[in-house]
């Protein structure tokens, strides 16, 4: 089962949390964030801590539709 991670370019501020604690899918790219990948992604519960740790709120990640993080 593969999860889809999208980042809203538009609400990301470039903090670089994201890059840190999930370095194998998000990279800074110029001053935002973008996922790896594709946006597909392995669960992997350091990409839901990335979308929890987002001060912008700009990372979603969802599994078949259905959103999965940020969780509350």
């Amino acid at each position: 089962m593969a999860w889809r991670v999208t980042v809203d370019r538009g609400r990301c501020m470039g903090s670089g949390i994201c890059t840190s604690l999930a370095a194998s899918s998000f990279v800074l790219d110029g001053e935002r964030s973008r996922p790896l990948g594709g946006g597909e992604s392995t669960p992997d519960e350091t990409v839901l801590d990335a979308a929890d740790s987002c001060p912008a709120g700009a990372i979603t990640v969802t599994e078949e539709g259905r959103v999965i993080g940020p969780r509350d």
